[in-house]
């Protein structure tokens, strides 16, 4: 795990400071956007809030950044110590995986708020978003992989295959603004909330209310988000149980008259579920981090993808590089879990046993 981590943070340290368009280019677009004589506030980890001033009357240029001339290179000097680019590239590169370690993420460039703080406060609605997905995933495609299984070539097979085909091939983000055109008032039907977790009135509901508020915001979302997601899960039920429903032992219970439902339920149920339940951690860190990006954006929900977006939009790298470190990490731990998940579902596996 921590060569992994490490080298997920050397390619994307070097690929982001690589690409062009880093905090100071942001700085210097706005300034030279402004016209002459612009005083910029601009804000550091840990080193408080310092004025710096651009007199773009001086006819002072720097080579060194696209659109810098004009500028006093004494004042790109300073916005360079400001944001820690006055310093190697290894030295910056060294210096954050020390703090990181530390779980020091430093404070956003352009927030003025510490990096722990902001992911605290966007974390319970990616995480809500990414629990009841994956939970409706998984209650639905467990038992529909199962039917299939069952039913393995008839008509219900084909038929829900071309439409877990069908589902699959519809963009996530294009059926989310269906659903809004459609049900949140666009122009059809006015049945759901536009935006937001929750109502503005929330604080004042009761607890009851306040639940079925929360549900109702997040019925358009969780249903975007749940559409593609089934086909994998399906197939993978379904491939599970006709590899168990063939083995020998299957043939010897049905041999001593037990029923169908027993057999499938108590026999074959808690080995071919082994891949697809200790599948479960990797599944909701894929739902949480990666398929909620743009359906935050769509329906205006303030999580943690729309703060990375927001990041790597603005070049704010201590929000990218310390949530691309706890993310990364997090991915990680909950391989491990899915690993020893399997030694709990099925105690006959033993990852310390090895062929001679």
């Amino acid at each position: 795990m921590i060569p992994t981590l490490f080298a997920i943070m050397v390619i994307n340290f070097v690929v982001i400071h690589v690409a062009p368009g880093g905090p100071v280019e942001q700085i210097i677009a706005q300034l030279t956007g402004q016209g002459a004589d612009i005083t910029e506030r601009v804000t550091r980890s840990g080193t408080g809030e310092s004025t710096v001033r651009a007199d773009t009357a001086s006819g002072s240029s720097s080579g060194k950044y696209r659109g810098a001339q004009g500028l006093d290179p004494e004042f790109i000097a300073e916005l360079e110590k400001q944001f820690g680019f006055d310093k190697p590239l290894h030295v910056r590169f060294f210096s954050m995986v020390k703090n990181y370690v530390l779980f020091d993420f430093g404070d956003s460039f352009f927030r003025d708020r510490k990096v722990v703080d902001l992911v605290i406060d966007k974390m319970p609605v990616s995480i809500s978003l990414g629990v009841w997905t994956t939970l409706l995933v998984y209650m639905i495609c467990i038992p529909l992989g199962i039917a299939k299984a069952r039913r393995d070539g008839s008509r219900f097979d084909v038929w829900t295959s071309v439409t877990i085909i069908i589902g699959t091939a519809i963009p996530g983000f294009l059926f989310a603004v269906f659903l809004l055109v459609v049900f949140a008032g666009g122009s059809y039907l006015d049945w759901f909330p536009l935006s937001g977790l929750t109502s503005e009135t929330w604080n004042e509901m009761s607890w009851p209310n306040r639940i079925l508020d929360y549900f109702w915001h997040l019925v358009l979302p969780i249903t975007a988000m749940t559409i593609g997601g089934f086909a994998t899960l399906t197939m993978l039920t379904k491939n599970s149980f006709l590899d168990q429903i063939h083995q020998q032992y299957v043939i010897t219970a049905r041999a001593k008259g037990l029923s169908e439902r027993r057999v499938m339920y108590r026999h074959v149920f808690r080995n071919a579920m082994l891949i697809v339940i200790a599948g479960f951690p990797g599944a909701f860190v894929g739902i949480l981090f990666t398929g909620s990006l743009l359906i935050e954006i769509i329906f205006s929900l303030d999580g943690l993808g729309l703060l990375g977006f927001e990041a790597a939009f603005n070049r704010d790298y201590p929000v990218m590089f310390g949530t691309l470190y706890f993310f990364s990490l997090l991915g990680l731990l909950m391989n491990l879990i899915g690993d020893l998940m399997y030694t709990i579902i099925d105690p006959r596996i033993d990852f310390e046993a090895r062929e001679v």
